[in-house]
């Protein structure tokens, strides 16, 4: 009864001639999400690239602490030259419902003065959580993109990030991370963009697939869905919702100006009230050109530089354009490139807008 159930959910839901975004690219579940991971430890086998220990002591103390573990012990006062190591920090990510004894990527930075890990080997370490248990085991050859070199002279040249890498499947998860996936009798769906419009969508949508109060919105970003309390229909239970295709709620009208590259980002909800524009530039130019009064033969008079200036104007003929009621993306966009206007004009020219009350839209500086 239960999978015959489950057939007619997915009957009902492949039937629905809906097209708009699917529920898992609009909201994640809640309770089901990743971790981060970090740790500290040693890549070796560094061709002469490693830290300068004399710089960084912490380098010798955990390669003393290293050797200790494996009954060696460093003379004390001992000179240890370590160029062939390097200290490094450990990060990963630790991805929802990982268990015991899979892979996950890790990657690996300099925190000393290592001009390269190019070719080093990270030695075992252990990679903690926020609650300081250790949760995987990082170790493993680096993959390190970039590349250093230098000349006797001094003249050096870098491509890329040299002190940083990366290992493919680096680390082997020890320890899972509990989670509430089967804890509670609802599942809540936060929205990745929080919108009243989308969150009312979801709950029609899957109130008219599931049944009536099946799912409530809890706010703009939340809607609460009653789910079974077996793992098994659980999982069958939310793949079929999260195909459900759901009419998404038209983003915010917003318009993005990154100020100092130059960019400029038009929402498609833009609209603009009436409003007249004009658009131009007045140049003044001066020259100075002077010019030398030589007295006449005998006059006993003295040569001198007589000053001229030369100034001209110009301006730029650039015509009036007029927005009409509710002009779109599209006629501002045709409306400024007939004029010409740079993006630094049109930066002037939205900013005005917005102040005189014309722009429909969040104006945003970066």
């Amino acid at each position: 009864m239960r999978k015959y159930w489950i057939a007619c959910l997915a009957t009902l839901l492949l039937s629905s001639g809906a097209h708009a975004e699917r529920l898992k690219d609009l909201a994640s579940i809640q309770g089901v999400r990743s971790n981060q991971l970090i740790g500290y430890g040693l890549v070796v086998g560094l061709s002469g690239s490693g830290d300068q220990t004399t710089q960084t002591p912490f380098t010798v103390q955990t390669f003393n602490n290293m050797l200790a573990q494996f009954g060696i012990k460093v003379p004390p006062g001992g000179n240890v030259q370590l160029k062939n190591v390097a200290a490094v920090s450990i990060h990963a990510e630790l991805p929802p419902f990982a268990r015991p004894g899979q892979t996950i990527d890790i990657t690996v930075s300099s925190i000393g003065n290592a001009k390269s890990l190019r070719g080093g080997s990270l030695l075992m370490t252990p990679l903690k959580g926020i609650d300081g248990n250790v949760y995987a085991i990082a170790q493993g050859n680096l993959v390190v993109g970039g590349f250093d070199a230098g000349g006797a002279d001094g003249s050096r040249i870098t491509v890329n990030i040299p002190s940083a890498g990366r290992i493919p499947a680096g680390a082997i998860v020890e320890r899972a991370v509990p989670s509430g996936f089967n804890q509670d009798e609802y599942l809540t769906l936060n929205l990745n963009r929080p919108d009243f419009t989308t969150a009312k969508n979801i709950v029609d949508a899957l109130n008219e697939l599931l049944g009536p109060r099946v799912a409530q919105a809890m706010d703009a970003g939340s809607v609460r869905v009653a789910a079974p309390a077996d793992p098994t229909q659980r999982v069958d239970y939310l793949s079929i919702i999260e195909n459900l295709e759901i009419e998404a709620g038209q983003a915010v009208a917003k318009v993005i100006i990154n100020a100092r590259t130059g960019t400029i980002v038009i929402g498609q909800n833009v609209r603009v009230q009436p409003a007249a524009v004009t658009h131009g530039s007045l140049t003044v130019v001066i020259t100075e050109d002077p010019i030398v009064s030589q007295p006449e033969a005998f006059s006993q008079g003295q040569t001198a530089v007589v000053p001229r200036s030369r100034v001209n104007a110009a301006q730029e003929a650039k015509p009036m354009f007029k927005f009409g009621p509710g002009t779109t993306l599209d006629e501002i966009v045709r409306a400024v490139n007939q004029v010409g206007a740079a993006p630094s004009d049109l930066m002037a020219i939205l900013e005005a807008l917005k102040q005189a009350g014309a722009l429909q839209a969040d104006l945003i500086v970066i």
